[in-house]
This record gives structure tokens, C-alpha cells and sequence, in this order.
């Protein structure tokens, strides 16, 4: 229960400040946090996550909310939980494994960037900064839109969130400083009259649950923005448990369940007027950090939240937006790693283009894109890699010599034998001359595909054709069917033509070249 408490109490900045962020307004960002949190506790796949708007949601709904309207994104948020729920059921919350760690730095590092600039306006007392989607165009515009000197109010109000942030995070990590900050720049702004614009009146009690309105065009034109909230919030839900379950022994993680909790989650958070919620990172380590070990704790965070709609709506009503501001370009500024940006860099050149790569299209572009193009730079860069490691030697018949052996080729393919390597396997054998029976050894291949089953295929023929026998040893059970299935087992001269080990092949070899004619 203390850790639930002291959850809600960082929480509270953060929900007020991401609504903010993302168009929708405080009031849906405050609804998210209770209602999705409450109903994620409850069923998700993780004890100890909390869910609630994340930075990352903010930054895919801040265009969605420029294009369509406030008015889709609680439709968004029920059409992305119907997403994520399928999703679960369908058991696919394995997947976010395969998602290389340069991939989600480079993701984590842009949603950091992004987030920082998207309060640029805010902080310099720019409402509406023209259309632009794109996050940088959007800071620039708004500096430049500035009322200059009257816009150094809220940059002071956000430089002393910041100052008091940071200093408060060095004297001790478990102190709640964003709500700590906030109290002090609020009652400053208050005592002092400062001409800041605030968050403005606020529900004092949660609206009774509805459908949105919509029409079948409006629902078709959002199919495409809640597939992308869907797949953000299914990678960013699963990354904050995993996170969470290698913080502290607070029981497995069961990644298709927290699926169906974050599905259920964001349903819920539309039909109260919320938005798509996800895991959310540093509240659930936050929860971790100060106790937590049961879902209780993620409950009390959303009761606590609650509370606050009930008793303090009026209070809240007169934090300053730049304050809010300036929590979150603290948090963003968090997220960007100099460490984990200096250990990306310096592992491999393949990852750090990854990591580069995908930090980049994140900010210019869009997050799930991002995701998708780093995901591919990374396999194109693991299958170069496995490919290299992919070839064939040709190797010495064992002593002692016999007559005829010169016409007898032994070659061991190693690695994997996969459209990436499979063409040059068949170079690299084809260009031998003067051979008059070949020993294919297969027992060092660790994967074979169907490219490179056809490849072997072609191969056979291609050496029985030119009147070369052809003797595979050592085909693995697990690629014995494929390999019949391609023909490759019938395209062989003979069906004793497969061995189980080498001696008897080089024996039945060079009883081929004893029968030869040319001897």
C-alpha cells in the first residue's frame, strides 16, 4: 500500500502532463491513470507493473490528435485495446523478444528527443504552435511564435522544475521530486501572480462510461493510427515487465496475459474518455524501488489517483502548464542514456548503424516505422553475419593414399545453408575440375533452408549431369525431410547414396573410381 501511494504521487504529474502533451488534456490523462491502471492491475501478466499515458503514446497520439481530432482518440484507444486483446489471445506476446536491444535504445533515445521538444511550446507560452506533426518543426515554430521578453515566465517557471528536479534526484532517488517541484512552483506562481497559463478546471468526479460517437468512415480512417498505438503499446507494455521482473523477484511474467490486461486496459480508458494506456516504464520502477510486490500496490496507485479527482480537482486546476513542462523534459532528458549510448556504439559497427538508424527515423518520422526499418537494418545485418559464417571446405581423404584419390572431392558445409549463402556454396563447389565422385558432408550444417534445400538439389543434378556421382554423409533427422520434400534425396544417382559416416562413403567412393574407365 506504500508503494502504491507513493506511485500515485509521481504519477500525478506525469498523467496531468502527458494528457497536456498529447492534445487531449489533463483531464484524460488523470482518467487513463486510474481507470487503465486499475483494470491492468487487476488482469495483466505482470505483478508489479504500472500502466498508465507513457511518453511514448503521446508522441504516436500528438499527430493523430492533429489530423483527426480530440473527439478519435478515445475510439482509438478502443479500437488499439481490441488490437492488443487479440493479440494476447492469440499468444503472441513471445514476439517482443526478437526486437534486438540497439533497436529499442535507438526507439527509447528518439521517444526521448521527441518527447523534450513536444514541450518546447508550453514552455516558451505558445498555445496551438501551427499544424506541423513532425516534433522538431514544431519547437522551432514556437520559439519563433514566442512573445519575447513576456515568454521568459514559464521558461523560468520550467528551469526551477528542472533545478529542483535534479537536485532533489541527487540528495536522495526515492524522493517524489516532480511532485515535490510542482508544489513549490505552483504556490510560487500563485503567491506572486505570474501570468502563466494553467491547467484550467477539472472534473471533480469520473465520467460515467460511453461509446464514442463515430461514423463508418470515421472508423475506417482510424484502422491504420490504432494498429500503430496497438503495436507501441504491446512493445512498450512488454519491455516495462520485463524490466520490471529483472528488478526484483516479484514473480514471472506472463507476457500473453499482460496482453489481454493492457488490451483490456485501454478499452476500458476509452470508454471512460481516457486514452491507449501502456506498462509504463519509470512508474513501474518506481513501484519496484519502493516495496512493491503484489498487484495491490498498482491498485492503491489508481485509488490514490482517485482520490485526487474527489478531493483535489480544484487544487490541481491551478498547476501552471510550463510546470508540467518542465517535468517532462526532465523525464525525457532521463531517457536519453549518455552510458547506454556509449555502450551501443561501442559494440559492434552493425549495431551502433542500428541503434543510429532507428533513432533517427523515430524522431523525423514515426515510432512504429522506426521500429519496423531497425528491426530489418538488424536482421540484413544478422543474416550478413550468418552468412559469413556459412561456407564450404574442401578437406583431405584420410591416409593412407589410395590410386585414384585426386579424382575424389570431400567438401564439409558448416554454419547454415540459407538463401543468404546457399549461391555461393554452389560457386565454391562447381568451380573444382578433374573430380570424379563428390562426398557432400552435411553433419556440421546447423540450419538449412528451403532456398538452400533447392540449392542442394541443383547442386546434385547439376554434378550428376556432368557425370560426377554425388555421396551425402551425415544428414541430420531435423533436415532429412525438408531435404526429401526438394528432391534433393532423389536426385542422387542411387539411393545408397547416403551415408551415415565418412568411411564407408570414401570407401563406396573409391570403388566408383576402380570402375572408372578413364583408369
Amino acid at each position: 500500500m506504500v508503494a502504491g501511494i507513493t506511485v500515485g504521487i509521481v504519477a500525478l504529474p506525469l498523467a496531468l502532463a502527458f494528457g497536456v502533451s498529447s492534445g487531449v488534456g489533463a483531464e484524460a490523462g488523470l482518467i487513463t491513470a486510474i481507470v487503465a491502471g486499475l483494470v491492468a492491475a487487476v488482469f495483466g501478466g505482470s505483478n508489479v507493473q504500472v500502466s498508465g499515458p507513457t511518453g511514448a503514446m503521446v508522441v504516436v497520439l500528438a499527430p493523430i490528435v492533429l489530423s483527426h481530432g480530440v473527439g478519435s482518440v478515445a475510439l482509438i484507444s478502443i479500437l488499439a485495446g481490441l488490437i492488443v486483446l487479440v493479440a494476447g489471445v492469440l499468444r503472441l506476446g513471445r514476439s517482443v523478444s526478437f526486437i534486438p536491444w540497439p533497436v529499442i535504445e535507438g526507439f527509447t533515445v528518439g521517444i526521448g528527443i521527441i518527447i523534450f521538444l513536444q514541450q518546447v511550446p508550453a514552455a516558451v507560452g505558445v498555445s496551438g504552435a501551427g499544424h506541423s506533426t513532425n516534433a522538431v518543426a514544431a519547437a522551432v515554430e514556437s520559439v519563433a511564435r514566442a512573445e519575447w521578453p513576456a515568454a521568459l515566465v514559464p521558461v523560468a517557471a520550467l528551469v526551477v522544475i528542472a533545478a529542483i528536479m535534479l537536485i532533489l534526484g541527487r540528495v536522495n532517488g526515492r524522493i517524489p521530486a516532480s511532485f515535490i517541484a510542482i508544489i513549490i512552483v505552483t504556490l510560487g506562481a500563485t503567491l506572486l501572480g505570474l501570468p502563466l497559463t494553467t491547467i484550467g478546471e477539472l472534473p471533480q468526479s469520473l465520467p460515467l462510461p460511453t461509446l464514442p460517437e463515430f461514423s463508418a468512415d470515421t472508423l475506417l480512417s482510424l484502422v491504420g493510427p490504432a494498429f500503430a498505438v496497438a503495436a507501441l503499446a504491446a512493445i512498450e507494455s512488454l519491455l516495462s515487465a520485463r524490466v520490471a521482473a529483472s528488478m526484483a523477484d516479484t514473480g514471472p511474467v506472463n507476457a500473453d496475459r499482460e496482453l489481454v490486461g493492457q488490451g483490456l486496459a485501454s478499452i476500458a480508458s476509452g470508454f471512460f474518455g481516457g486514452m491507449p494506456a501502456t506498462g509504463a516504464i519509470a512508474r513501474t520502477a518506481v513501484n519496484v524501488r519502493s516495496g512493491a510486490r503484489t498487484r495491490v500496490s498498482a491498485i492503491v496507485h489508481s485509488l490514490a489517483l482517485l482520490a485526487v479527482v474527489y478531493l483535489a480537482a480544484n487544487v490541481v486546476a491551478v498547476i501552471p502548464l510550463a510546470a508540467l513542462s518542465g517535468v517532462l523534459m526532465v523525464t525525457a532528458a532521463r531517457m536519453v542514456s549518455p552510458t547506454v549510448i556509449r555502450l551501443v556504439l561501442r559494440s559492434t559497427r552493425s549495431d551502433a548503424i542500428v541503434f543510429v538508424i532507428t533513432a533517427i527515423i523515430t524522431v523525423s518520422f514515426d515510432l512504429i516505422v522506426a521500429v519496423g526499418i531497425g528491426i530489418a537494418v538488424a536482421a540484413f545485418f544478422a543474416l550478413r553475419a550468418l552468412s559469413s559464417a556459412s561456407g564450404v571446405q574442401r578437406e583431405a581423404l584420410p591416409a593412407p593414399a589410395a590410386e585414384g584419390d585426386e579424382q575424389i572431392a570431400v567438401f564439409r558445409i558448416d554454419g547454415a545453408l540459407f538463401f543468404g549463402a546457399a549461391e555461393r556454396v554452389l560457386d565454391r563447389i562447381t568451380e573444382h575440375d578433374n573430380i570424379q565422385v563428390v562426398i557432400l558432408r552435411l553433419s556440421q550444417l546447423q540450419l538449412i533452408d528451403a532456398t538452400g534445400a533447392h540449392t542442394l538439389t541443383d547442386l546434385v543434378t547439376a554434378l550428376e549431369r556432368r557425370g560426377i556421382t554425388v555421396l551425402i554423409k551425415g544428414i541430420k533427422p531435423e533436415h532429412l525431410q525438408l531435404l526429401e520434400r526438394l528432391g534433393t534425396i532423389d536426385s542422387l544417382r542411387h539411393p545408397n547414396h547416403l551415408f551415415a559416416e565418412l568411411p564407408p562413403a570414401i570407401d563406396h567412393a573409391r570403388s566408383h573410381i576402380a570402375r572408372s574407365p578413364n583408369d
